[in-house]
């Protein structure tokens, strides 16, 4: 016999949050890309500190960069010759509501 208790509706399905979510989800499904989140959430960074803190290539932690910017998580700021990203507190704050989804 199973446990499975499903609960859930159509009616309570709400497809364009489950989109969102899944664009938060599919943003940070890296471990480079949470690592990256866990760094400017200390405070913003210019991007040769993150590849130094990141131990990765310059062009693979651009990358990560660009997905997560590409998401609304992470900001950056051109200060030429340099860029310094930080992670957009709105944003974030906006996934980590999203993840009552669940409750």
């Amino acid at each position: 016999m199973s446990n499975c208790q499903n609960t859930l509706t159509l009616e309570s399905a709400d497809p364009a949050l489950e989109e969102e979510i899944a664009k938060f989800a599919k943003a940070i499904a890296h471990p480079a890309r949470v690592r990256l989140l866990k760094v400017l959430s200390e405070g913003g960074c210019l991007g040769s500190d993150l590849v130094d803190q990141l131990e990765l290539a310059q062009s693979t932690v651009s990358e990560h960069l660009r997905i997560l910017k590409n998401s609304g998580l992470v900001d950056a700021e051109v200060q030429h010759p340099r860029t310094c990203f930080s992670l957009n507190a709105e944003a974030w704050a906006r996934f980590k509501t999203l993840m009552h989804y669940f409750d």
